[in-house]
């Protein structure tokens, strides 16, 4: 989806470039149950729910398995832009719930996600993948880091938890604009995106050395 399809606010959004490479990373499948962990607009949860609906929506009723999405945000402006958004482009999709709170308090009673995208942390992302893990040792988690502190958080955790694999890449994205009869570059701020897949080794804890 383009950037300008989603109803926007003061919050910061993931750019379309983005969002494609973390889903691709996050692979869902049918019946994911898929967390969205400091939604802001909500753009990840909503492109996640329109790619479940479709996914389902070919699946014979007797095996269909519902999938479901949360969207967590502890701003008021963002729920009020998530729902807005969910309205928007995926009213038909019923299994979309928004969360107002702060993680990882807000994840406790949630149900065990197969798969989660962590877009903003408030300084919690250990407390926040620790939760993840202790409710399922299996999910598949990608985690966007713009500054050095989170990426380096990020790579802490390689050490503290058991993921089976890993992977970080770094995405840097220009866009070239009109400049009366040239075009000029205009860069995004770079972007490091880190999949981690979880094993079954335990609940999650442990170093991999």
């Amino acid at each position: 989806m383009q950037d300008s399809a989603f109803i926007r606010g003061t919050l910061p959004m993931t750019k379309s470039e983005i969002r494609a490479v973390s889903l691709a990373k996050l692979d869902l499948t049918p019946g994911a149950v898929f967390w969205d962990v400091g939604a802001g607009t909500g753009s990840v949860a909503v492109e996640a729910a329109r790619q479940l609906y479709r996914m389902e929506a070919g699946i014979m009723p007797l095996e269909r398995k519902k999938s479901r999405v949360y969207a967590i945000e502890k701003e008021e402006e963002g729920v009020l832009l998530i729902e807005k958004n969910r309205e928007k482009w995926v009213s038909d999709y019923g299994q979309f719930s928004i969360i107002h709170g702060t993680a990882p308090e807000a994840l406790i009673s949630l149900p065990a996600p197969t798969h989660v995208f962590i877009g903003g942390s408030n300084g919690a992302l250990s407390g926040i993948v620790q939760v993840v893990l202790e409710k399922n040792p299996r999910a598949r988690l990608v985690i966007h880091a713009v500054t050095l502190e989170t990426l380096s958080v990020c790579t802490e955790l390689l050490h503290k938890f058991f993921f089976a694999s890993y992977e970080i890449v770094q995405v840097a994205v220009t866009h070239m604009e009109p400049r009366g009869s040239y075009h000029m570059p205009r860069a995004l701020n770079p972007v490091y995106i880190i999949f981690l897949q979880g094993g079954s080794h335990g609940n999650g804890m442990g170093n991999r050395d």
